[in-house]
């Protein structure tokens, strides 16, 4: 059993395993299920991520009609070929927020770590699928790559809006996918903890503060930025670069950072993009409730 970035790391690297590995023999040990058991439950999250990509890029709308469509126009931009960044980036972009499309419109998804982060780990997943061509198991080995660092935020810190402000949820979804792409990709465990530190290190302070409550504005382009977050972060430490602060106390400088948000601005909807004019005017429109009635709250 590992607590922390550290201990995980000192077992993948004792033990001459990979991440993937040390999580898989994890679950069988909490759970006592077998290892195909474990990588079979594995295999239909992965599942219910494809089918959401498919169905967000054929393009979907919420209900309250704050979100939509997106996914598919930036797939519509990446084929003209005049992108200025580079195309598995925005790939991963549009994927995330085909994914987070679909939770808008309350389609299924797969929380990782929740709902409204759930499309950075799956957006980057499948952009990363078209370059580096892995079969099915290592696709699922990025998902317990993923589900190891997320046990380690989520047991150390907090992957809760609520608690923690956006940072908790979208940072550390790209944490996780940022180390999960370091395995996929060939990288150590020592580069994985440092892709998860570096692209958590950019996320820190990011506050939850969702238009109307709904989990649409800003999330969905939320998840756009920490997939590109999470890319990045893995290309610097595939390329030797390493954080000065260790994994583990960035998650704890986050976890502290989230104790001492304001209320409103962990996802109250009461600060932030939610208070701001059109926010406001936006939620009066989507409830049927008055501005008037609002201001006097």
């Amino acid at each position: 059993m590992f607590r922390n970035v550290a201990e995980l790391i000192e077992l993948a690297e004792s033990q001459g395993k990979k991440i993937s590995q040390i999580m898989i023999e994890q679950e069988m040990e909490v759970t006592g299920r077998t290892r195909d058991q474990v990588i079979g439950l594995m295999d239909k999250n992965l599942e219910v991520m494809e089918k959401a990509i498919e169905r967000g890029l054929v393009g979907v709308h919420s209900h309250s009609g704050l979100t939509g469509g997106d996914a598919v126009l930036l797939q519509e931009y990446i084929k003209k070929g005049n992108f200025l960044s580079g195309e598995i980036i925005l790939d991963a972009v549009s994927k995330a927020v085909a994914t987070n499309e679909v939770n808008a419109a309350m389609g299924t998804i797969c929380a990782t770590p929740t709902a409204g982060s759930a499309g950075v780990v799956p957006g980057t997943l499948f952009a990363v699928k078209n370059k580096l061509n892995p079969s099915r198991e290592q696709m699922i080995d990025f998902l317990f790559v993923s589900g190891a660092f997320g046990f380690v935020v989520a047991n150390n810190a907090s992957i809760s809006g609520a608690a923690g402000g956006c940072q908790a949820e979208v940072g550390s979804a790209a944490g996780m996918a940022a180390a999960a792409i370091v395995e996929i990709a060939g990288g150590t465990p020592a580069q994985s903890a440092e892709a998860m530190a570096i692209t958590l290190k950019n996320m820190l302070g990011l506050v939850c503060d969702p238009v109307a409550g709904l989990v649409e504005v800003p999330c969905v382009k939320r998840n756009a930025m920490g997939a590109a977050n999470a890319m990045i972060a893995a290309d610097m430490a595939l390329a030797g670069i390493t954080s000065r602060i260790p994994c583990d106390e960035v998650i704890d400088a986050m976890y502290k950072i989230g104790l001492s948000m304001p209320v409103g601005l962990r996802e109250t909807a009461q600060g932030g993009l939610a208070a701001t004019p059109t926010g406001r005017e936006l939620e009066a429109k989507i409830f049927g409730i008055s501005l008037d009635v609002k201001k006097s709250e």
